[in-house]
């Protein structure tokens, strides 16, 4: 299969080969150099919320809406200071 470059720099997939990757529109991927000058192309996967959440600290004590809005209120009147 062979693609042709555009003056752009950019190419058309082949179908046969975005249906092995299993590619969507949309989607990244990471090109890498290999050493005897090879290219591999690796499919980012897109986090989950959940695998995304476990990378925040854990809160030390939940919040209520009333609390919330107290520190974004001081927090406003010290943005006009």
């Amino acid at each position: 299969m062979t693609a042709t470059l555009t003056s752009k720099g950019q190419i058309t997939i082949p179908q046969a080969v975005r249906d092995a990757l299993g590619l969507k529109p949309g989607q990244k991927l990471d090109f890498h150099v290999m050493p005897d000058g090879r290219i591999a192309v690796e499919v980012l996967r897109q986090a989950t919320l959940d695998e995304l959440k476990s990378l925040l600290p854990k809160a030390r004590k939940r919040l209520s809406l009333e609390d919330m809005d107290a520190v974004i209120a001081d927090a406003a009147g010290h943005a006009r200071d």
